[in-house]
């Protein structure tokens, strides 16, 4: 679940840094419903680095900062569950046994 979550906060954090990066027209519903969405994902970490703006381009250094964190977090959380209960030998077993 934990893995999933991230991948969907990823995924909209790495389309906000494309579609900035190539200039997408903010004006259009679904590039506003994305920055939208992603912009209070990204909030902690926006000021972060300055962003840096070339004819219409727009370089978030704060985007990739904000998944890498991101990455880390589910990382550490999918471990912490780990050693709340581990896998033991024949847990693995039972569960490849039984594909």
């Amino acid at each position: 679940m934990i893995w999933y979550v991230l991948g969907v906060i990823e995924t909209l954090l790495l389309f906000r840094f494309i579609f900035k990066l190539l200039g997408a027209n903010p004006g259009t519903p679904f590039v506003r419903f994305l920055y939208t969405i992603s912009g209070s994902i990204l909030a902690p970490f926006k000021a972060i680095f300055p962003t840096t703006a070339v004819e219409g381009s727009i370089f978030e250094g704060s985007t990739l900062v904000a998944m890498a964190i991101y990455v880390v977090i589910a990382y550490g959380i999918v471990h912490l569950f780990q050693l709340v209960k581990p896998v033991k030998k024949d847990e693995v077993e039972q569960v490849v046994d039984n594909l």
